[in-house]
């Protein structure tokens, strides 16, 4: 099981990787969109969560409180990045949003023991 979680894990990473780096992408060339990667990089990081949180672990589960917190988190990027990908362009504010959304959920992954 250990196996499992360790590739689940690590596809979660790539997900925050594809995530948070097509963001900075897109806010260092000015034009403002959501664009595949950071699409690819919410639903990666949406189902590989919901692996994760599975019980695989032999009673080293986290907290269900911080369990619900990722994944309202992890819903609310996939919502504001899905509705937003066919724009041609996207406020700033939501889309500052959702890179401060995808900093906080990992925040809450890292600190939140």
């Amino acid at each position: 099981m250990e196996a499992i979680r360790l590739v689940l894990l690590y596809a979660h990473l790539i997900g925050f990787a594809l995530l948070l780096g097509g963001g900075v992408a897109q806010l260092v060339s000015g034009r403002i969109r959501i664009n595949p990667a950071m699409l690819w990089g919410s639903i990666i990081q949406l189902v590989t969560g919901l692996g994760l949180s599975a019980p695989l672990r032999d009673g080293d589960e986290p907290a269900p409180a911080k369990l619900v917190t990722k994944l309202v988190l992890a819903l609310l990027i996939f919502v504001m990045v899905f509705f937003s990908r066919k724009r041609e362009a996207v406020n700033r504010g939501h889309f500052l949003a959702i890179v401060g959304l995808t900093l906080v959920n990992a925040a809450v992954a890292v600190f939140w023991r």
